[in-house]
């Protein structure tokens, strides 16, 4: 699949020098041996950098750990994920005949891994400022000066409080498959709730972060509910 570079530029307004580290950052391993795998690794700590600093400076008043939970939830699958449709992103993804097949294109995973590679080739294109301006464009909305500390917390603790207060069970949680080789795997997790008759399934790199993603959307589909 060729993709569209005027049309992927002008999404991320920036123009590449290098076009070859744009379409590296969007080729999946299962596309091709030469993939976007080093490219997440190199954006994945340049977006931990730029969130930090941008909450650094726009809410004087956190402390550490408050901090960290904002961090968290800026920079985590779900929320990567989903800056990813906001712009589309699967339109220029490279993937595999079978993975694509399968809806990979849809999952939370491959789009935010393509989200952190097109980080990292941003940077190594054009250096540390086009970057930077990229993630604030990003995160901006996402960045809410009043944050409350509730909105802060995991989703898994925002979900199991949620229940406590109605009086209903703890949510429960089930591994339901494990797929890749054993250096990288990928979880597939469904939260089950009394209040809602239809588990929430979440996919992750470690059962703990798709237990985390199940819950998110349990609480998107709760608070649509209402």
């Amino acid at each position: 699949m060729a993709i569209d570079f005027d049309k992927l530029q002008n999404l991320l307004n920036h123009q590449f020098s290098d076009p070859d580290l744009a379409n590296l950052a969007l080729t999946h391993r299962s596309a091709n041996k030469l993939n976007n795998e080093r490219l997440e690794f190199l954006g994945d700590s340049l977006l931990g950098y730029v969130v930090a600093e941008v909450l650094f400076e726009n809410q004087p008043d956190a402390d550490e750990g408050e901090l960290s939970r904002l961090r968290a939830m800026l920079v985590n699958k779900t929320t990567l994920a989903a800056i990813a449709r906001e712009i589309n992103l699967k339109e220029f993804i490279q993937l595999g005949s079978g993975e694509r097949k399968s809806g990979g294109d849809e999952r939370d995973s491959i789009l935010a891994d393509a989200i952190e590679a097109l980080i990292a080739a941003i940077y190594l294109d054009g250096g540390i400022e086009p970057c930077k301006h990229l993630i604030q464009n990003w995160i901006k909305d996402r960045v809410d000066s009043n944050s409350s500390l509730e909105q802060q917390k995991d989703a898994k603790t925002r979900l199991q409080e949620l229940m406590q207060a109605q009086g209903l069970k703890l949510p429960e949680y089930a591994v339901v498959d494990i797929t890749g080789e054993a250096h990288q795997q990928t979880f597939f997790v469904e939260c089950k709730v009394e209040a809602h008759s239809k588990p929430q399934q979440g996919t992750g790199s470690s059962k703990r972060l798709a237990e985390q993603e199940a819950a998110l959307h349990m609480l998107a589909v709760l608070e649509a509910a209402n």
